[in-house]
């Protein structure tokens, strides 16, 4: 029977989101949070699938995002684009996304930038001008929109949507200029360009009251700004003047300078979309500045606007938590814009409405930042590269991970003060529930020494961003926690060993502790550094921890792990070698050079940095995996590349191992829900994979969450892994064939955990989760979180432990208030 020991000692505080932007392709999608720090999401066509391919640790030093544009620029830019940040002290950074750092283009103006907005790129604005001829009086033609009911011609929809993401495929512009809202009340134009820096065009006149936000028309002519005192402006770009402007406060509830008009959006018809202080979304004619809808469905600032790529929906979101949907319909009114037919009968003119559909509140703080996405996933590959693969078995195309999940229909991303990020289908928006992306955001990386050399209790290492904690786990005796959901509490305790604060300005990036226990070491974006753990005799400081040198010319680190035998400090520097430090010594043992040919490590590197790396119990193999899902293979003994894997089945690496069983067998797990087991001598996919890969039950490839760790039973007889997520784990043994049959729905970590609520026999059947001779247990066997799970790891061959939090807690620890909901009745 497996023992199952829950405990809870992490200060979990994740950031807020700030600002999404999404890439020029569509099918990424940034955040930007509080702590200055930056997500790449890879987005998926359902529930399943979502993936948080990078982390970038942002400058400290550097002040907070306000803004994010991810704007196309020519061969540098590539066909992800450009992603740009404005921040409160008035400077502009790039996130370059193959060095993972942030790089200042622009140094502080003095003055805050609230928004950047980049100009539409040129293939858009030659499609604009075909299109705009099918517009009248500021709306679309019928024969491009939906009508009111959400069930109409989606079809069409899902085609306008598809066009208007190829056409950013087809944008070749060497610069695009890049408009600034500032806090001084003027627009500031800058270039964006294969240079290095932004370059300075022109600003607008100066206006009274701050700049608040920004959008270009679709032709890139105009520009509109909103500011503090109320008022939308029209801009002549080319002649720096202003065309007209809007009291937006006649058109809703405010008036005046109460009023902040904190959203603007330019629809490819011209409409101007508005979002204000007092709650109001605004529909107006950007031809002549003219009302045309008002809505006043939020109850607080409405901080986000956001169009569907047919730009016939519109989403907005607030402080009240809310995200609305409008959508454009026709509508017939009154003879006084009829028309007289032939016959000389008068016929009520055909007039597009902006209408109000409905709401989602899926979060419980503010809602900052909207934008849409359309996924573009693996399975989309034209046929001739299909035909290319030989690893198995082609994956059957039957993915609908969910009744909304198609692939190429566009997703909204929705993300706030509740640090949350959610997902919602763009063309059934109201029919079914949103996805929560990252059940535990921002977690914290967590690793477990079995049994230290000193002291066998066991040793947690905890990483926060400025402080690292050793803990010890003292299991209490005769308590057994139940693996199905249910409350957390303390069947396990921890007592602290060390906490190691971090030089001020600076942040941790990655750390690593020895499997004897009596070494750990960590990076922050300087440089790496080195700790010595050892036991004393004294009894009111029994851990005594001392700083031990490292060669000076070693770059800080993306990741780093030690050797088996505890002798060896591996780092993944960030200039993309990865070193092999002798502890003992304190001496580069050698540094290799990632590439994809065996014969090509003395040239410089210029491969992805490395994310993730991990070692043979036997102390031969070192695997290391870029940021997008290559695998290096490197024989430590003889300090040689000995493999180079391409990206498998094109996806990420989310999770990987060796086996305690077999030292030669590499378990990976990837973003698009599948596992593989690599004979790393042999060069080649192991005969579990080559039989079972291509065949996985759909139970697992629905895996509810993004994977984040494996545990290995620590036994040398033991085939057996389990592959965890924040919301569920399961068991996979490598001994037995795959079990295709099917599992209840587990795409929300919902069915299962109803089940075991209601089915005790269920329950007891996951008691033997981690046997091997099981009585005839079906391979695959998953179990559904209540609480989000920070951490799973085997502490013995029959006991595993399992850190997690409920998220009320997390929700306590925040500086912000929740959404006050009103209690009916009250």
């Amino acid at each position: 029977m497996l023992k199952v020991h829950r405990i809870n000692p992490v200060e979990w505080k994740p950031s807020a989101v700030v600002a999404l932007a999404t890439s020029a392709d569509g099918s990424q999608v940034a955040a930007a949070r509080d702590d200055n720090s930056l997500e790449i999401w890879l987005v998926s066509p359902g529930t399943a699938g979502w993936h948080c391919q990078l982390r970038i640790h942002g400058d400290p030093n550097l002040s907070t995002v306000s803004s994010l544009v991810w704007c196309r620029s020519g061969p540098r830019g590539g066909a992800l684009g450009r992603l740009l940040s404005s921040s409160i002290d008035g400077s502009i950074s790039e996130w370059d996304l193959f060095d993972l750092r942030q790089k200042v283009v622009l140094s502080s103006i003095g003055i805050t930038i609230w928004q950047i907005a980049a100009e539409p790129c040129n293939g858009l604005q030659v499609n604009d001008k075909q299109e705009i001829k099918s517009y009248e009086n500021g709306h679309a033609n019928t024969s491009i929109i939906n009508g009111v009911d959400e069930e109409e011609s989606s079809e069409s929809d899902i085609e306008d949507d598809i066009a208007a993401v190829e056409t950013y495929e087809q944008n070749d512009a060497k610069s695009t200029r890049l408009a600034l809202a500032c806090n001084d009340g003027c627009v500031r134009i800058y270039s964006v360009s294969d240079a290095e820096k932004l370059t300075y065009r022109r600003t607008l006149p100066r206006v009274s009251g701050r700049t608040l936000s920004v959008t270009w028309s679709s032709d890139a002519n105009r520009i509109f700004s909103g500011s503090s005192d109320g008022f939308i402006r029209c801009w002549d770009v080319k002649m720096a003047q202003e065309i007209y402007r809007i009291t937006v406060g006649l058109g809703g509830l405010g008036s005046g300078k109460e009023l902040c008009i904190l959203s603007l959006l330019a629809l490819r018809c011209g409409t101007i979309v508005s979002g204000d202080s007092s709650g109001n979304v605004q529909f107006w004619n950007g031809q002549f500045g003219t009302l045309l809808q008002a809505h006043s469905s939020h109850k607080g600032d409405v901080n986000a606007l956001a169009a569907a790529p047919s730009h016939n929906r519109v989403f907005s979101a607030g402080s009240d938590g809310q995200v609305i949907l409008y959508k454009l319909s026709s509508d017939a009114i009154g003879s006084s814009n009829a028309i007289v037919s032939n016959d000389g009968k008068f016929v009520p003119e055909a007039v597009k409405k902006w209408i109000y559909v409905g709401y989602v509140r899926a979060h419980t703080h503010d809602v900052k930042a909207l934008t849409v996405a359309i996924p573009i996933s693996h399975e989309d590959l034209p046929p001739d590269e299909k035909v290319k693969r030989s690893r198995g078995r082609e994956k059957p195309l039957d993915f609908s991970y969910h009744k909304w999940a198609h692939l190429s229909v566009p997703m909204l991303i929705s993300a706030g003060d509740d640090t949350k990020l959610f997902a919602y289908s763009v063309k059934e928006f109201t029919k079914f529930s949103p996805h929560d992306i990252c059940p535990a955001p921002q977690r914290m990386p967590i690793q477990l020494v079995q049994k230290p050399v000193v002291n066998q209790t066991p040793l947690l290492l905890i990483q926060s961003a400025h402080w690292l904690e050793i803990l010890s786990v003292r299991l209490k005796k005769g308590i057994v926690s139940d693996i199905s959901p249910g409350p957390s509490s303390g069947v396990a305790s921890t007592e602290l060993v060390v906490r190691l604060q971090c030089k001020p300005f600076r942040k941790i990036i990655c750390s690593t502790i020895a499997s004897s226990g009596t070494s750990f070491a960590y990076s922050d974006h300087v440089t790496p550094n080195l700790f010595e753990l050892e036991r004393t005799k004294s009894s009111k400081d029994p851990w005594a921890v001392h700083k031990r040198p490292l060669p000076k010319e070693l770059p800080f680190a993306h990741d780093m792990v030690f050797s088996s035998d505890s002798s060896r400090l591996l780092l993944a520097g960030h200039d993309r070698r990865i070193y092999v430090v002798d502890v003992g010594s304190a001496e580069i043992v050698h540094a290799f050079s990632p590439c994809r040919k065996d014969d090509c490590e003395s040239l410089p590197p210029s491969e992805p940095p490395i994310t993730k790396m991990f070692t043979s119990a036997d102390g031969q193999w070192l695997a290391a995996i870029n940021c997008f899902g290559d695998v290096y293979i490197f024989n430590l003994e003889t300090l040689r590349q000995h493999w180079f894997i391409s990206r498998l089945d094109g996806a990420s690496v989310t999770a990987a191992g060796f086996s305690p069983r077999n030292s030669n067998v590499l378990i990976i797990s990837t973003s698009s829900n599948q596992v593989y087991a690599l004979d790393v001598e042999a060069k080649q996919l192991g005969e579990w994979s080559m039989r079972h890969t291509f065949s996985l039950p759909k139970r697992y490839q629905e895996f509810p969450g993004e994977v984040i760790g494996l545990s290995f039973q620590p036994s040398s007889t033991s085939s057996s892994v389990i592959i965890y997520s924040p919301r569920a784990m399961c068991l996979i043994d490598f001994g037995k064939p795959v079990d295709r049959g099917e599992e209840p729905d587990l795409a929300n970590g919902q069915g299962l955990a109803k089940k075991l609520h209601n089915n005790g026999a269920l329950k007891r059947k996951l008691h033997a989760l981690e046997s091997k001779h099981g009585g005839g247990k079906r391979n695959f066997e998953f179990c559904a979180f209540r609480d989000p799970v920070l951490f799973v790891e085997h502490l013995s061959k029959n006991s595993l432990l399992v850190i997690d939090k409920p998220w009320r807690e997390v929700v306590d620890t925040f500086v912000t208030k929740p959404v006050d909901k009103k209690v009916f009745g009250t």
